[in-house]
């Protein structure tokens, strides 16, 4: 089972490497790691989603807030959050095949980001399972190259991750 944590930690140099390092050591399983900025520019928010039951996830959470730089845990359920993930995907593109994958590009909601003379670099926004649908899709028109971010999320709560429980 998946478990996605907003972790909110001290926009410092090195506190991403010992947050996957910490959980490398203990041998927890990190299915994906996101990082970026939020609205105060000292903070980073992490979204981080781990494999295992309850008690890695507790664990896990236990760990992580031993770290110094360590702001604050929340645990985001799947029905309470709303989550993403970003997916760039380079395709083969013969001069037939281009109304094919135009047509799989409209019916996801995907969007052609570069087309080149063999290739079209396609970007689509959504969850796990929309994405994994549309690869699958895809994979008959020949993929060339694939990068995904890994999940974010944000809860659906009124207040901000900061100001919560």
């Amino acid at each position: 089972m998946t478990h996605t944590l907003a972790v909110l930690v001290l926009n410092k140099p090195g506190v991403l490497a010992r947050i996957a390092g910490l959980l490398s050591r203990r041998v927890f399983n990190i299915e994906s790691i996101a990082a970026g900025y939020t609205e105060e520019p000292d903070i980073t928010r992490i979204t981080l989603v781990v494999n295992g039951d309850e008690h890695v996830l507790e664990q896990v959470i236990h760990q992580l807030s031993k770290l110094v730089d360590v702001i604050k845990i929340t645990r985001l359920e799947d029905r309470e959050s709303i989550e993403r993930e970003l997916a760039l995907i380079k395709v083969k593109a013969d001069p037939e095949k281009r109304r094919d994958i135009v047509d799989i590009v409209e019916i996801f909601r995907a969007n052609i980001v570069d087309v080149g003379k063999e290739t079209m670099v396609i970007q689509i926004i959504g969850d796990e399972q929309k994405i994994s649908a549309f690869t699958h899709v895809l994979e008959h028109q020949g993929i060339v190259e694939m990068v995904r971010t890994g999940k974010i999320a944000l809860s659906r709560q009124p207040q901000a991750a900061k100001d919560g429980k």
